[in-house]
Parts: structure tokens; C-alpha cells; sequence
């Protein structure tokens, strides 16, 4: 019997295997295990609507951005998400407050003895736990982020209102597959018979698969850039967006809360899904969309994504981790404003960091370093990665400390960016 938050936390990390700090190791191959715990706790999953979340990129700030709408439009609104940065609860939330620790160690001690027999992994509890406190909860509609790839994501036993799907990339193809379709045909692996799908974006390599998928399961398809485009501009230096479906203007001057020219994408997919919901019966008005864009961050607690963590220097981090993510950084850092260019930087140890390498830009002056969990690649051969990359920098093992050093060298009309991988972020004092 768990009497603490901390014990109970501790159980859950040390216990239980989890593929953020292990990789691969702490994932099974179906959903059997998902299933028999949803089935001890009543199933939960079935006593609310959701949304269901994939996608290489955009999937995290998807699910928040719409989580925050459905919260503007008056819906009592769950959302889970993984991983979390600085505490596990920001996994679990309803209208943007985190899952009560006396709920983790009341759920933990109910099903313990389904824990030793299943022995689940770290993820199947959690999301047991999410399906568990947002019926307990009585939420109108959950946001459900798949965890990795879909098929046989642990939250794919949920029957949801919709299903999107934000794009497809390089990412986890020793677990999803070694083509971009047999990646697509994961994610797809979240459209339900007769459930409508919404995919953020057009990619030639694999709509076909989306659009095969969906017609073998009658469930109407929605690419989002064939109805809508995103164009940003500035008004005094703060970046808006027009938003226009077909060459109509339906959304001005939209205010995102989190920035970063990605979002440009996300949102778009996010505007597709609420136009849906509301062919659907879902009261949601363009005010309400409004304002839950604009409040993002605040309503639901999203971080890391280029978020400003200071001026003079710009201080930037931003969880991308994939070759995809990258590249959208770097051609956001080309834009900004500095006179150096600072970059700490640590990656995972089951990636192939070469071609994200080769893309960050040469003339920064760099910071390798290397998270507190196991699959963190030593800085030290992050670092002789980089040099074939011809990246050129400094090896300080502690997040910490390589960020406080990168402030010590900035002036003031420099930039800072800290990123490489979420658990790097994770480790950001004060985010």
C-alpha cells in the first residue's frame, strides 16, 4: 500500500518499464494489456467522447490547441499527453488542471495487484489512469495524444468523435517501419469505421494510404490543406495569422500563444477538426476559436514549444527531435535577429543523429550535453558526431550546466536555443 505521491511516482518509474528513459525495451506489441486493465476499472474509455491524436510532428500542440478551444467553447475537456517535462501529472488534465496526486496513489493502490500480475508497462497505467480520472471526472470530451505510432498505441482502444492525423515523418522507423508509408499505415492505424478523419496535410508519399484506409472503413476524409491555407504576418512584432478557407478570409489577425512557424501547420488541422465537429452539432463559435488560440499556453500549460525563455540574449528552446522537427527549427532560427548564435544541444541514443546534425547551422558555437535518463547519447560522442557533421563546440555533460555556460559567453544581441531532444527541455531551470 502506497501512502505517498512520491513513493507511488517512484514505483510507477523504477517498476515499471518506460520508454522515454529505456526505449524500446518498455513496449509491447499489442494492446491486450490496455485492454485488461481498462476492463478492471469498468471501461472507462467508453464513458466519454474524445478526440484522437497521431502524427510524426504537431501532435502535442494539436491536442492542445484544440483542448483549449473545446475549453473556450464551455466543454469540460480532458487532455492527455506524453511525455510530460518537469512533472508527471501535466500528462493527465482537465481544462488545464493537472491530474490530483491523491488520485495517483488512490489508482496505483487500486489496481496494484493487476499491476504484479500483467506487469503493464509505464505507459498502459498511465493511460488507464487518464481513461480512469476523466470518467470519474464526468469530462464532455478528451483529447487523447497517441503515444507512439497508432495501431498499437496504448490509447488505441478509445472510439473516438474524430480522428486526426497531423503528418508523417522520419521518426521511430525502427519500431514503425523503414518507409514513410509503412509509418503512415501505423498512424492510420487510429481511423475508426464510420469515424471521421482529419489529416493536417498533404503529402504525395502517403495519402493514398489515408485515403485507402479510410475508404475501407467508410469514414470521410478531410485534408485540411486542401480547404484551408495559413498566412502570417506581423503587427508590432507579434506574428498573426490570417487564416482563409479557399480565398475567403475566416479567422484575421489570429493570435497564436505558442509560436514557432510549425504551428502555421498545426493550426490548420486544428481549424479542419473544429469545422467537423461542428457538422457534428458541436457548439463552437469562431470566437471561441479565437480565444483558445490565443490562449494556448495559459489554458492548457503547454511548454517547449519555441518558447521564449528570455531577451538580450533571446533565449529560445523547443522540443523537436526528428529530422522533420529540425529542419522547421533552423529555418526559424535563420530568420531571428543575433549577432552569435549559441547552441546546447543533447539527443537520444536510439536515433540516428548524423542527418539531424548535418542540418543545424555550422557557424553557431555549441554546447553538447546529454539528459538525466538512460537513452541520453553521452555528449561526449554527441559531440564526435557533430565534428563529422563539422559542428565544432564544448563538452558539458549537465544540461544545467552547459546553458549556464552558453549565458556566460552570450552578450546581449546574441541567441541561445536548447533543444535536440524534449528531455534535454525537461531539464531547463524554471521552464
Amino acid at each position: 500500500m502506497f501512502l505517498s505521491y512520491e513513493d507511488t511516482l517512484q514505483f510507477l518509474y523504477d517498476a515499471l518499464p518506460m520508454f522515454q528513459r529505456i526505449g524500446a525495451a518498455a513496449l509491447k506489441n499489442d494492446l491486450s494489456n490496455t485492454l485488461r486493465l481498462c476492463a478492471a476499472l469498468g471501461n472507462p474509455q467508453e464513458k466519454f467522447k474524445a478526440i484522437h491524436i497521431a502524427g510524426t510532428n504537431g501532435k502535442g500542440s494539436t491536442a492542445h490547441m484544440l483542448a483549449s478551444i473545446l475549453q473556450s467553447a464551455g466543454y469540460k475537456t480532458g487532455l492527455y499527453t506524453s511525455p510530460h517535462l518537469k512533472h508527471f501529472t501535466e500528462r493527465i488534465r482537465i481544462n488545464g488542471s493537472e491530474v490530483r496526486t491523491d488520485f495517483v496513489v488512490d489508482f496505483v493502490n487500486r489496481i496494484h495487484p493487476l499491476i504484479a500480475a500483467i506487469q503493464p508497462s509505464f505507459f498502459e497505467i498511465t493511460v488507464a489512469m487518464a481513461f480512469d480520472y476523466f470518467a470519474h471526472n464526468a469530462v464532455d470530451v478528451a483529447v487523447i495524444e497517441v503515444g507512439l505510432g497508432g495501431r498499437l498505441d496504448s490509447t488505441n482502444v478509445i472510439r473516438p468523435e474524430l480522428s486526426l492525423i497531423t503528418n508523417i515523418g522520419w521518426d521511430h522507423k525502427d519500431l514503425l517501419g523503414d518507409s514513410l508509408e509503412k509509418i503512415a499505415a501505423e498512424k492510420a492505424g487510429i481511423i475508426k469505421a464510420g469515424v471521421p478523419a482529419v489529416i493536417s496535410e498533404r503529402q504525395p508519399e502517403v495519402d493514398a494510404i489515408f485515403i485507402a484506409k479510410c475508404s475501407a472503413l467508410s469514414a470521410a476524409i478531410y485534408f485540411a490543406t486542401d480547404h484551408y491555407q495559413a498566412i502570417q504576418h506581423d503587427d508590432l512584432g507579434m506574428p498573426r495569422l490570417n487564416i482563409y478557407r479557399n480565398t475567403d478570409l475566416v479567422y484575421k489577425d489570429i493570435a497564436l500563444e505558442v509560436q514557432g512557424f510549425y504551428q502555421r501547420k498545426n493550426v490548420l488541422g486544428v481549424i479542419q477538426a473544429i469545422d467537423v465537429l461542428r457538422s457534428m452539432g458541436w457548439t463552437i463559435s469562431d470566437e471561441h476559436v479565437a480565444h483558445g488560440l490565443r490562449n494556448v499556453a495559459s489554458q492548457t500549460g503547454l511548454k517547449g514549444r519555441w518558447q521564449v525563455l528570455g531577451k538580450n540574449p533571446l533565449k529560445i528552446c523547443d522540443t523537436a527531435h526528428n529530422i522533420e522537427g529540425i529542419l522547421e527549427v533552423v529555418n526559424q532560427i535563420k530568420v531571428q535577429p543575433y549577432k552569435n548564435l549559441y547552441m546546447v544541444i543533447g539527443m537520444v541514443s536510439d536515433k540516428d543523429v548524423v542527418p539531424m546534425l548535418q542540418l543545424l547551422p555550422k557557424e553557431a558555437t555549441y554546447y553538447f550535453c546529454e539528459a538525466k535518463i538512460p537513452r541520453a547519447l553521452a555528449a561526449s560522442k554527441l559531440a564526435a558526431r557533430a565534428r563529422e557533421a563539422g559542428l565544432r563546440g564544448t563538452v558539458i555533460p549537465d544540461v544545467t550546466e552547459a546553458i549556464s555556460t552558453a549565458a556566460q559567453s552570450a552578450s546581449s544581441e546574441d541567441m541561445i536555443f536548447i533543444g535536440g531532444s524534449t528531455f534535454v527541455v525537461a531539464e531547463i531551470e524554471g521552464l
